[in-house]
C-alpha cells in the first residue's frame, strides 16, 4: 500500500481565512488526500493553525483578549470553518501545542551542536513610539531595488526580493504608521543557512517531482546567495528559547521566530495525532523508522514556496538526522478579486464562513478547483461564480441525475431494470469513458486540478450526450428492453459520475451514491474497464430520485452579493 503524507501551508490565526488562501493550499490537499484514498493508498493529511508572532499578539490586544484566549477562539473558528468546507483533514492542530513546543527546541539544539546556530548581535529596527522592537513584516518602507513604495522588511511583493529591514527607504512603523524609529542593538539567534547553500541547492536540483513554479522560486533564491537569518525575535508570545533545559541566558525575553517553528509544527500536528490516536508519527517522519517509503506531499500558495524549499529543508537536513523530507510540491499563484489580491489584514474578499452563509461548500469547491491559480493568479468575480454553477453543477451533473432518475422510477420503478443487451452505443460509451477515466486519473496524479476538474465535467456530459442519442423515453414506446438497457447503462454512468465527483463535491457525490444504494466499500476510484462499470449495479437494486441537487444562482443574488461584499 502506498504511504502518502499531506500537509497544507498553516492558516495563519489572526481569522477566517478568504477564498484565496482555501484555494491555494487547504482544498487542493484535501481533494488530493480524497483521491489517494479512494485509491487505496494510505493517507495522513496533516494541517494546524500557525498561532505565533506578532500579528496574534495584536490581532488579540485589537479584540481585547489575552494572546491565549484569542488564539482559543480563533483556532475554533478555524476549524469549523474547515469542517464546513468538507477539508477530511487526518488532524488539524496547533503549532502552540506542547508538542511543536518540544520539537522546535529539539531541532534548535541539534542545529547549534552541527556548528549551524550561533548568537549575534545585529541592528534591528525599534519604534519609539510603539516601545517594541519591530519584527521584519511590520517594518515597511521604499524598496531599494525597485523603489515599490509599501515593501516590507522581510520582502518586497513587487519585485520579489529578499530584504533586510535595515535596507528600506524611509521605514515606518506598520504598527503605529511612525516614522519615529531607530536601529538599535539586540542580540539573536541566527540561522547559518549560507553554509547549507550547495547542500540545499543540490537537493532541489533533484527534486524532479516539484512543478516548474516552486523550483523557479526556490532557485531564485538560492542564485541570489542564502543569508544567515535570525530565528529568534523580542516577543512574549512564543516558544521559550532553551539551553541545557533552561531559559538560555539572554534571551528571557525572547522567543523563537514564527518562520522557524510553524513549519516544524507538521511534525508537532502528526505527533499530536498520534499522540490522541495511538498510532506512530515516527513511521511517517523519521528515515530510519520507516518513513523512507512514505511520498510526501506539499501543498501552498507561492509567497510560502521559499520557506518550504530552502529554510525548511535547512532546518531537517542540517540537524543530521534521518528527517523525511518533501517528495513532491504543488504551489498556487494567487486568487485575485476583481482586479486585487484577496486580503485578510484589509478584510477584502468572500472569506470562508461568509461563504458558506450564501452558498452550499460544494459550489465554493467546485468553482475555486474548476479555476484552480496553477499557471498564473486567477481571478475571481460573483459573475463567472454563477456561471460556473449554473453551467456545469446544475446544467450539467444535475440535469443528467433528475433525468434519469425520474425517468427511471417512473417507467420501470424504483430499482435498476433487467433485460436488452448492450450495442453498438454502448461500446462507443465504454472506449471513450476508459479514455477519459485514465486521463482524469493522471490528471489528479499530477494534482492538475484545472484539467481534472474539465475532464470530470466532460464525463458528466457524456450521460446528457448517451440519452440524447438513445433516447430512452422514444425507445420505451416500442421495445421494453432495450429501454431497459439503456437506463441500467445510464444509472451505473451515474453512479461513476457521482464516484468521480467525490474528491472535488463531496457533499453532493455521497447523496448520488446514497441515492443509488451504492455501500461506502464500493466507492472507490474505478480502475477496472468500464464495460465491467456500466453493467455493475445488480438488478433490481432499489434506488431513490434524490432531491434537486443544485439551485441555480440568480442575477438577483449576484447583485445582493456584490453590494455585501463590495465586489467592484
Amino acid at each position: 500500500m502506498t504511504r502518502i503524507l499531506i500537509t497544507s501551508a498553516l492558516p495563519y490565526i489572526n481569522g477566517i481565512k478568504h477564498l484565496g488562501n482555501l484555494a491555494g493550499s487547504m482544498l487542493p490537499a484535501d481533494i488530493y488526500a480524497r483521491f489517494e484514498r479512494m485509491r487505496g493508498s494510505e493517507v495522513l493529511y496533516i494541517c494546524a493553525t500557525d498561532e505565533h508572532g506578532t500579528p496574534a499578539e495584536l490581532a488579540a490586544e485589537a479584540a481585547g483578549q489575552s494572546i491565549q484566549d484569542y488564539c482559543n477562539e480563533q483556532y475554533e473558528l478555524q476549524r469549523a470553518a474547515g469542517e464546513g468546507f468538507s477539508l477530511s483533514y487526518d488532524w488539524f492542530g496547533r503549532s502552540s501545542s506542547q508538542q511543536n513546543l518540544e520539537f522546535t527546541q529539539h531541532f534548535a539544539e541539534r542545529l547549534e551542536a552541527e556548528g549551524l546556530i550561533e548568537e549575534r548581535t545585529s541592528k534591528q529596527v525599534y519604534s519609539i513610539d510603539d516601545k517594541r522592537f519591530l519584527p521584519d513584516r511590520y517594518v515597511e518602507g521604499t524598496c531599494p531595488h525597485c523603489k515599490e513604495e509599501k515593501a516590507r522588511g522581510d520582502q518586497c511583493d513587487a519585485c520579489g526580493r529578499l530584504l533586510d529591514p535595515v535596507d528600506l527607504i524611509k521605514p515606518y512603523s506598520a504598527i503605529s504608521g511612525s516614522y519615529n524609529v531607530e536601529l538599535r542593538d539586540t542580540t539573536h539567534l541566527f540561522l547559518k543557512q549560507a553554509k547549507m547553500q550547495d547542500t540545499i541547492k543540490g537537493w532541489v536540483k533533484n527534486s524532479d517531482q516539484w512543478p516548474p513554479l516552486a523550483k523557479s522560486i526556490a532557485l531564485k533564491w538560492l542564485d541570489e546567495g542564502l543569508q544567515d537569518r535570525a530565528i529568534t525575535r523580542d516577543l512574549s508570545w512564543g516558544i521559550p528559547v532553551l539551553k541545557d533545559g533552561k531559559v538560555r541566558p539572554g534571551f528571557e525575553n525572547k522567543v523563537f521566530y514564527v518562520w522557524f517553528d510553524a513549519p516544524i509544527e507538521y511534525i508537532g500536528a502528526t505527533k499530536e495525532w498520534a499522540d490522541a490516536t495511538g498510532n506512530s508519527w515516527q513511521s511517517w517522519w523519521r528515515k530510519d523508522q520507516g518513513a523512507s517509503d512514505v511520498s510526501y506531499v506539499q501543498f501552498m500558495g507561492k509567497d510560502n514556496v521559499a520557506f518550504h524549499t530552502v529554510s525548511f529543508p535547512i532546518t531537517l537536513i542540517g540537524s543530521g538526522e534521518p528527517w523525511k523530507t518533501v517528495d513532491r510540491l504543488k504551489a498556487f499563484n494567487w486568487v485575485t478579486w476583481y482586479g486585487g489580491k484577496f486580503s485578510t489584514s484589509e478584510k477584502r474578499g468572500i472569506f470562508m464562513d461568509q461563504a458558506l452563509e450564501i452558498a452550499p461548500s460544494d459550489y465554493w469547491r467546485w468553482h475555486l478547483m474548476a479555476n484552480a491559480p496553477e499557471s498564473s493568479d486567477a481571478a475571481f468575480t460573483l459573475e463567472q461564480f454563477q456561471a460556473t454553477v449554473n453551467s456545469d453543477l446544475a446544467n450539467v451533473l444535475g440535469n443528467f441525475v433528475n433525468r434519469i432518475t425520474k425517468f427511471a422510477a417512473a417507467k420501470f420503478g424504483e430499482q435498476i431494470p433487467t433485460g436488452g443487451k448492450p450495442g453498438d452505443l454502448e461500446t462507443k460509451l465504454h472506449l471513450e469513458l476508459d479514455s477519459r477515466l485514465k486521463a482524469l486519473t493522471e490528471y489528479h496524479s499530477n494534482m492538475e486540478y484545472r484539467k481534472a476538474a474539465a475532464e470530470t465535467r466532460a464525463i458528466w456530459a457524456m450521460g446528457n450526450e448517451y440519452l440524447a442519442e438513445c433516447a430512452p423515453w422514444t425507445v420505451i414506446k416500442t421495445d421494453q428492453e432495450q429501454a431497459a438497457m439503456i437506463v441500467r447503462t445510464a444509472l451505473n454512468l451515474l453512479v461513476i459520475m457521482g464516484i468521480i465527483a467525490k474528491p472535488f463535491i463531496p457533499d453532493t457525490a455521497d447523496k448520488i451514491l446514497s441515492a443509488m444504494n451504492v455501500p461506502d466499500n464500493n466507492r472507490n476510484w474505478p480502475n477496472e474497464s468500464s464495460r465491467t462499470l456500466l453493467d455493475a449495479l445488480p438488478a433490481s437494486l432499489p434506488f431513490s430520485a434524490p432531491e434537486m441537487l443544485f439551485k441555480k444562482i440568480e442575477d438577483e443574488q449576484v447583485e445582493e452579493w456584490s453590494k455585501i461584499f463590495k465586489a467592484e
